[in-house]
């Protein structure tokens, strides 16, 4: 999860994870009788508990509510140790923020499509969905103050994007959501590009703006997550961790896994292969993989813990 001050946005992984099978299927029958609780009701999005079960076939909806709040989506199953440690920290977390967003828990056994999508290769894997487009938050159990701060910077990258609505707690009558800001032309149209998948396009766009004003940090952040996303279109996933694996010095190979880890959400996996590869590099071929980790790091936010350590460790090995 990023800083929020980084301007992160809910774009960071367009392209990366793909919902789109998901989206438009049809809406699940009403509430009968003996549903298990839990299950999110249809009907008015008031009624949604703060915390449910999602399945395949009811994902298109929850996309939808995360359009007017945001949604954690925790992604577990029974078999899962640590899982059955973090859940019970999301839910009390999730619960004292009294509808400012919702927690939706996905049994990756019973979900086999919710599984592919996010590419959850590990659990407890846990993300966010704000505006319908999935942000990764962390893998593994971590502590309770650990997932207080990366809802606080879930919330504040919500209320960039305009998703302030709130689900209702004990009848109280929903908040209405903010009305969004309109973006500068430059940044409607890198948006615009990222929808289209036109992220050279995107990467034009953000570089004009940062040429109008240079300290434009939207922009910044805008032009470092897009040519993220551009770097790893179309990579093929498989075939990059070989490269990387058969060449552990080669710099261009590193960077594309590095790339895939951070795209995928597996922050740490990312910087530790940098870090390796810079410490194992002759100081004049060195420079690529620092300003990589760099931008790297600026694209996952300063603040964030992940980061600290690595930009410590990138110290000592600089001096």
């Amino acid at each position: 999860m990023t800083d929020a001050s980084s301007g992160l946005n809910a774009a960071t992984l367009r392209g990366a994870v793909d919902l789109s099978a998901l989206r438009n299927r049809p809406a699940p029958p009403a509430q009968a009788p003996g549903q298990p609780a839990g299950a999110p009701p249809a009907g008015a999005p008031g009624a949604l508990p703060l915390v449910f079960d999602v399945t395949d076939a009811t994902f298109g909806e929850v996309l939808e509510l995360s359009r007017r709040v945001p949604v954690v989506v925790d992604l577990w199953a029974e078999w899962c140790g640590p899982c059955k440690q973090l859940s019970p920290v999301l839910e009390k977390v999730v619960n004292e923020l009294a509808g400012r967003l919702v927690l939706a828990k996905v049994d990756v056994d019973a979900n086999p499509q919710l599984q592919q999508a996010f590419r959850a290769q590990s659990i407890p894997m846990v993300v966010a969905l704000v505006g319908g487009q999935p942000v990764p938050l962390f893998t593994g159990a971590v502590p309770e103050e650990q997932v207080r701060q990366v809802f606080d910077q879930l919330l504040q990258v919500a209320a960039q994007n305009g998703v302030t609505g709130t689900v209702p707690v004990d009848g109280a009558a929903p908040v209405e959501d903010a009305e969004e800001p309109p973006l500068p032309p430059l940044h409607a149209e890198a948006f615009a590009a990222i929808e289209a998948g036109d992220y050279a396009r995107a990467i034009v766009a953000y570089q004009q703006a940062l040429k109008e004003n240079p300290r434009d940090e939207d922009a910044q952040a805008g032009l470092a997550q897009v040519s993220l996303l551009d770097r790893v279109q179309g990579v093929d996933l498989h075939a990059a961790r070989q490269a990387a694996a058969a060449a552990p010095t080669d710099v261009e190979a590193q960077l594309v896994v590095a790339d895939l880890d951070v795209a995928g959400g597996h922050v740490d996996d990312a910087f530790d292969r940098l870090l390796e590869l810079f410490a194992a590099l002759p100081s004049d071929e060195r420079a690529p993989v620092r300003d990589r980790l760099v931008e790297l790091f600026g694209l996952v936010g300063s603040a964030d813990p992940r980061v600290v350590r690595a930009r410590g460790r990138l110290t000592s090995l600089l001096f």
